[in-house]
């Protein structure tokens, strides 16, 4: 599966009357990919999948691969707490042709080690698309293991994880035990560059609907050997990264997008938006632009 160094965990766009907008869709893609996303993430989180039915997964996902028209790779979000639901939503995505699923953690029931490694695999049995793990504690109220992930690794179409455990250490132990064909992507968009720096391989990121190009830059840097420079622009995309996850995802970052230009509408319940103008938000994004655009002089 390659996501390249930055995937994007796509909001979902929606009207005036709640509906999907799949016009503010269209553009929203093509926007992303002109700005540094090498592959989408489509129906996850960010794109308030708690709140999307089947029927609205399914179409949001065939728009997507079609605009996307195999520019970059589009990746299903159909893990759930519920493994036949996951391997029912997995064999839609794969018929609908998607280029791989991301699966999460199952959340509230609480499954041991051994449960969920036993859930991980027999969803990759009944498929034959690549899979990218995703480990949220935070969410999901239990903790995926290194051990558990390096064990995972070992079935053939399992080839990726995204970490938001927010433990280094952690990470540092599944790309030590994994071998060089799994890849280890950070979760939260702040841990890009540390990330990078023990070996991982990059970003599944929210930030990047606005930052793409900025955090491109980066990690290209870091690449490149001009840790210096890397270490620069991380401290200028810091302030940004906190922004984005100052109120639950994604209200900040559609927030942001409609002031950017992208009117991709507002929350669904029972997340709320942002009514008015936010003056943290405001101030953050206009001093990031600035130190940017002052560096590129």
């Amino acid at each position: 599966m390659k996501l390249g160094s930055i995937g994007t965990a796509m909001v979902t766009p929606f009207n005036e009357d709640g509906k999907i907008d799949y016009e503010v869709t269209t553009l929203l893609i093509n926007h992303l990919i002109d700005n540094g996303t090498n592959s989408l993430i489509v129906n996850g989180t960010t794109g308030e999948s708690p709140t999307l039915s089947e029927e609205e997964k399914e179409r949001l996902l065939v728009h997507t691969i079609s605009i996307v028209n195999g520019r970059i790779p589009v990746i299903a979000g159909t893990g759930s707490n519920d493994t036949q639901a996951s391997i029912r939503a997995t064999k839609r995505a794969e018929l609908l042709g998607a280029d791989g699923v991301m699966l999460v953690v199952p959340y509230y029931n609480k499954p041991d080690q051994n449960g969920m490694y036993e859930h991980f695999k027999t969803i990759a049995e009944n498929t034959s698309l690549p899979i990218l793990l995703y480990n949220i504690p935070g969410r999901s109220g239990v903790n995926l293991s290194a051990e558990t992930v390096i064990r995972l690794s070992k079935i053939t179409n399992i080839e990726a994880v995204k970490e938001a455990s927010g433990d280094l250490a952690q990470m540092a132990a599944i790309i030590e035990g994994t071998d060089d064909t799994f890849s280890v992507y950070s979760g939260d968009d702040a841990l890009t560059l540390p990330l990078l720096a023990i070996g991982g391989e990059g970003v599944i990121s929210v930030s990047s609907h606005i930052a793409g190009l900025e955090m491109q830059r980066m990690i290209a840097d870091f690449r490149n050997g001009n840790t210096a420079s890397a270490a620069t622009h991380h401290q200028i995309l810091m302030p940004l990264f906190h922004a984005v996850f100052s109120k639950p995802n994604p209200v900040p970052i559609k927030y942001l997008l409609k002031r950017a230009g992208l009117p991709v509408g507002d929350v669904r319940l029972p997340l709320v938006g942002i009514a008015g103008e936010d003056t943290y938000l405001n101030l953050t994004m206009q001093t990031f632009k600035q130190q940017f655009d002052s560096k590129r002089e």
